[in-house]
């Protein structure tokens, strides 16, 4: 459905070849996106060194982590922890909640700051209290961006501009989402049952 290109000059986004971004030839791929998982890749270092992951080591201060941690509503409870910014995170991130993992990658992605964001159900595995605290955190980082968002949960994509709802392989309904409320069909029950469990 989408795809990042390489074309002769640089790379772009097609939507169904309908829709195309480029990209200055000067860019890398990984420069220009930053794909966010379920379940956030954190490395056994420090929380500071796991929002500066894959930055040049001048390519940032430790202002820049404390403020991208402030801005994905992680220095709270990172100020919290034994060493604070410099808390060990276990193997996986393991000795921090999903919701706390979470935000510690938005922390990552706001300071990459890459114009094209990727959101792999990156608030599925979250009770409700995360859930509003990476969500939060998720709609500061989308502004200004590129984002496709790939969710379960309706709430995930309430304020996007475009949704497509996939049903059976297939996409069933494609528009904003409230001429697909009008629509309904698959999109009215799907929200309806989604509704019913919160």
């Amino acid at each position: 459905m989408s795809a990042l290109k390489s074309s002769g000059n640089g790379c772009g986004v097609a939507w169904n070849g309908d829709i195309s971004l480029e990209a200055s030839s000067s860019m890398h791929t990984g420069d220009l996106e930053y794909l966010f998982l379920t379940e956030p890749v954190l490395f056994s270092v420090s929380v500071g060194e796991n929002i500066a992951y894959g930055l040049p080591d001048d390519n940032f201060s430790k202002e820049d982590v404390i403020r991208a941690a402030k801005a994905a509503n992680a220095h709270d409870f990172i100020i919290s922890l034994p060493q604070g910014y410099d808390t060990q995170v276990g193997e996986r991130g393991g000795l921090l909640s999903g919701g706390q993992r979470q935000r510690i990658a938005i922390a990552r992605a706001l300071l990459k700051d890459a114009p094209i964001l990727v959101l792999d159900e990156a608030t599925s595995a979250l009770d409700t209290v995360s859930e509003r605290l990476v969500q939060d955190a998720l709609n500061l980082l989308m502004k200004g961006r590129t984002t496709l968002v790939i969710a379960h949960r309706l709430s995930t994509v309430q304020n996007a501009h475009q949704i497509a709802l996939c049903s059976d392989g297939k996409i069933s309904e494609m528009g904003l989402i409230f001429s697909c409320w009008q629509r309904r069909r698959v999109y009215m029950h799907h929200w309806l049952d989604t509704t019913t469990c919160i």
